[in-house]
């Protein structure tokens, strides 16, 4: 088992399944049949990628698991996989949410449900490369393939406005990486290699570090997203089927996240404190403006989909402290939100399917209808706005903590955000569960299925074991991040 080519294995499990998904019988219960075909592709998949913690050696920073393939029979060129403690959280998060998705899509009936369940699978293989690529041109190809099937999601079983902001979606992310394709040519001629190893033993020179740095920005402030690269987002969300927004603000945005730590971080440690101050800017931005927008939000999807790009700027800002509390807290905050972001779609998933609204305005009362997700719905609001406890106060407290270690000024305004955070949470549950049960809402309606239940307790029990012991993720990432800070002094400013 040791010798195990473990990430091979599970990049082609998922395409193995999406064909068995495609070829599922056209009888009556076709759609039955490729369900099936999903639920047990993404349980093995799943199950299987529970062999990377349990093999894992916490005290090595170095990648572990590596297979290597040349690509086009060249030396130089070659597709590696491997994963360290910064990159293994993702894979699991990965096939864990695919997983929910497969089970709560189950009971439902959508039109062409074999592309639909294969464009998840597929996402699956892509993510899961994407994540465990230790070479450049690896990673592109992953990152970029992703766009095919989220964009699919959009555009062929979204909202009314589908089709626009499918474009506005793929246009935004695919154009934002050109200039990393770029950055990726030049390091090859330059080194002859795109190997990430060996790329981490290379000294840039300062002037070209800025001029990376700043290709690799482009693609990974967009995938995020930053401000002011973050239009996209609500768009894509709130057009998206639920399980596509799981996927979106679940998995998607973090690709941006570990980018930043990955490469520009990792490989760019000079331009990156260079442009630290620049970065804190953003990330201030994106946590007040955003707050204040979601604030004023009519639509419950898209006050999530705001408040997402707020959350990611206490992830760039724990990024850029560039010290290990801050590192901490970015992946904790990255995995956190998408457990509890994944979590409220899902939650508006099930009001939609029931009342085909997502319009905060139509609800009011509506825990005496929906009691268990009343109930479920408060745990993942309080962990979206940092209640100690939920892994969402252990993210943002790391995040502020290493922020206010650089600058007090920074970290005293972000905190403010927490505040916002706050009020457009509560008031969303206060309008939505509680007072008097709105007109609208007198029709019968079933509570939530055995389906549902099996997401949400899963969610939930992994948003307060986070919150309580977060040492089951910092174990494992502790000795990668270490790598990274040595490369930064103890003050920036």
């Amino acid at each position: 088992m040791l010798n195990l080519p473990i990430l091979p294995i599970l990049i082609a499990l998922p395409l193995v399944g999406l064909a068995f998904v495609l070829l599922s019988p056209e009888g009556d219960d076709f759609a039955k049949e490729s369900k099936k075909s999903a639920i047990w592709t993404s349980s093995s998949t799943f199950l299987l990628s529970l062999y990377l913690p349990i093999n894992f050696d916490k005290s090595i920073p170095h990648f572990q698991f590596v297979n290597t393939f040349s690509w086009f029979n060249s030396d130089n060129l070659r597709f590696s996989l491997g994963v360290d403690g910064l990159s293994m959280p993702f894979v699991i998060l990965s096939t864990f949410l695919i997983l929910l998705c497969i089970i709560f899509i189950y009971p439902q009936n959508k039109k062409n449900m074999k592309m639909y369940l294969a464009s998840f699978l597929l996402l699956e293989s892509f993510l899961i490369g994407a994540f465990s690529a230790i070479d450049l041109f690896s990673f592109y190809v992953f990152f970029e393939s992703i766009l095919i099937p989220m964009y699919l999601l959009i555009g062929f079983w979204g909202g009314e406005r589908r089709i626009y902001s499918a474009y506005k979606f793929f246009l935004y992310t695919f154009l934002g990486s050109v200039l990393m394709l770029v950055a990726i040519i030049f390091l090859y001629q330059e080194f002859g290699t795109i190997s990430i190893p060996k790329l981490l033993d290379t000294t840039l020179p300062f002037y070209l570090q800025v001029w990376l740095w700043l290709a690799f920005f482009s693609s990974f402030a967009v995938k995020i997203p930053m401000w002011p690269f973050h239009t996209w987002l609500p768009d894509a969300h709130v057009e998206a089927p639920t399980e596509g927004s799981v996927i979106l603000a679940g998995i998607l945005l973090k690709l941006g996240g570990y980018g930043f730590i990955r490469f520009n971080l990792s490989l760019l440690p000079d331009a990156s404190i260079f442009f630290t101050p620049f970065i804190y800017f953003l990330s201030v931005v994106a946590i007040i403006y955003t707050s204040f927008i979601a604030l004023v939000q009519e639509d419950m999807k898209k006050l999530i989909a705001y408040s997402s790009v707020a959350h990611m700027g206490f992830v760039t800002l724990g990024i850029f402290s560039a010290n290990i509390q801050g590192l901490h807290g970015a992946v904790i905050q990255m995995i956190s939100h998408g457990l509890i972001s994944a979590a409220l779609f899902f939650c508006i998933g099930s009001i939609y399917n029931r009342f085909h609204t997502k319009q905060i305005a139509y609800f009011g009362g509506l825990n005496s209808k929906l009691p268990k997700l009343s109930i479920l719905f408060l745990i993942f609001t309080l962990g979206s706005i940092g209640f100690p406890g939920t892994s969402g106060f252990v993210g943002e407290f790391l995040t502020l903590l290493a922020a206010y270690s650089k600058n007090t000024i920074v970290a005293f305004i972000s905190a403010f955000g927490v505040i916002l955070a706050a009020s457009y949470m509560l008031i969303l549950y206060k309008k939505v569960f509680l007072g008097i049960t709105n007109e609208n809402l007198k029709t019968k309606v079933n509570d939530l299925s055995i389906f549902e239940l099996i997401v949400y307790v899963k969610l939930t029990f992994l948003i307060l074991l986070i919150g309580i012991k977060p040492d089951i993720i910092l174990d494992f990432t502790t000795s990668s991040l270490d790598r990274i800070t040595k490369f930064y002094p103890i003050s920036i400013f």
